[in-house]
């Protein structure tokens, strides 16, 4: 594959993705779990997302190849490990586009929303197939549009004679548990910075381009979620942010900003299509990798001769998640994909905590703190969504013991 991508593009793919989903997504459920401890679960997400990214950075420059952690933790760790987690990959990301393609319908034809949906994918999908080149272009558009309609949102909200700092006290409705899943929650939105990786051959100098995507991408990120949260808050409080169904809109209308609620809703839609387009870029590179070793139908591993992109494995992936738009709600989307992506994650942590020296290890405590804070948040999400999770993951360990038992 063609290596096309700087610094900057490869920066503005893992914006797209984090931006979209957390703002217009995750903030809403998070807030109906934390309560008035939002803020402390943004900052316990972001802490792992660190630890996750930092791991992530160091494996990708020393592994620069398609497939993100599924190349780390079979390199690393073992075969099976590598398996796992490129199936707990594509099975929480596959899930996370679907509520992403949910999510521009939501805001753009309520009443036609999978319909909408599919449209989506489908669009985004022929996109990605054209050239990753394009697809950054595109998201580095996205993104901009993006980033001034939060920034409206801000500005109108503290500016408002509604805002009130009050309403960010910490009150005894915040409980441990509470704070823990909205967390788990909130990481769905910071994930992003794995497309980065996953991107290792079409990145210029992959070991110095990816260590200085990843931190860039997620340091930007957490920036624009601390300012938006505190806005939101202060006019609608932990209660109303948490029963609202478009947070923004809602935030917008509180502050007496009508003119702004259908510019929000644009914004909404544009920051899914952002997050769609990154999402199925990165999870059609890790399906690419493991179609490589044969742990998928091997056809999926062929690289489009002129447009230099593994077409095969976009179309399988972006038929499965149109599937998925028309039949299925984002709410349980997201919790779901979380679990998927926290256990991604945790193999993620493990591998570069057998890094030496030599090879680029991070400080000690940085993968340890990561792989406990993927377990504790995984398991702290609603019960649905865990036992859902393990009996996927379980599924796809099952497949995997299998296919070893008939080739030996």
């Amino acid at each position: 594959m063609k290596r096309r991508l700087g610094v900057q593009d490869a920066v503005v793919i893992g914006l797209g993705s984090m931006i979209g989903a957390g703002i217009f997504a995750a903030l809403g459920p998070a807030a109906g779990a934390a309560g008035s401890g939002l803020l402390i679960a943004l900052a316990l997400a972001a802490v792992v997302a660190y630890c996750n990214a930092t791991s992530s950075a160091r494996l990708a420059a020393l592994y620069p190849q398609s497939g993100g952690t599924y190349v780390y933790g079979r390199e690393r760790l073992g075969q099976f490990w590598g398996y796992l987690a490129g199936w707990a990959f594509i099975v929480g990301k596959t899930a996370s586009c679907a509520a992403m393609a949910l999510t521009v319908g939501a805001y753009l034809w309520p009443g036609q929303a999978h319909a909408v949906a599919v449209a989506a994918v489908v669009a985004l999908t022929a996109v990605n197939y054209a050239g990753v080149r394009k697809s950054a272009l595109l998201t580095r558009v996205i993104v901009a549009v993006v980033l001034a309609v939060l920034a409206a949102v801000v500005v109108t909200s503290v500016t408002s004679t509604d805002a009130d700092a009050a309403r960010l006290d910490i009150g005894t409705d915040a409980t441990v548990g509470g704070i823990l899943q909205a967390a788990g929650l909130l990481f769905f939105a910071f994930a992003g910075y794995a497309r980065i990786a996953t991107l290792g051959e079409e990145v210029r100098d992959p070991a110095r381009t990816i260590p200085r995507a990843i931190p860039i991408a997620l340091g930007v990120t957490l920036a624009v979620y601390t300012l938006v949260a505190l806005a939101v808050l202060m006019v609608l409080g932990p209660d109303g942010l948490a029963q609202a169904t478009a947070p923004l809109s809602d935030a917008a209308r509180a502050a007496g900003a009508d003119w702004l609620v259908p510019v929000v809703r644009v914004g909404g839609a544009v920051a899914a299509l952002g997050s769609l387009l990154a999402l199925i870029l990165g999870v059609s590179r890790t399906t690419l990798a493991m179609a490589r070793d044969r742990h998928l139908p091997h056809a999926m591993a062929t690289v489009h001769p002129r447009f230099g992109v593994p077409h095969r494995a976009e179309l399988a992936v972006g038929a499965v998640v149109a599937l998925l738009a028309a039949t299925t709600d984002v709410r349980g989307a997201i919790g779901f994909s979380s679990f998927g992506v926290l256990a991604y994650y945790a193999i993620a942590n493990a591998s570069a905590r057998t890094l030496t020296p030599g090879e680029g290890r991070p400080n000690r405590l940085v993968p340890v703190i990561g792989l406990a804070g993927c377990a504790v948040l995984g398991f702290a999400l609603p019960l649905s969504s865990v036992v859902a999770g393990a009996a996927v993951l379980s599924v796809g360990a099952g497949v995997y013991g299998l296919r070893r038992a008939t080739t030996t």
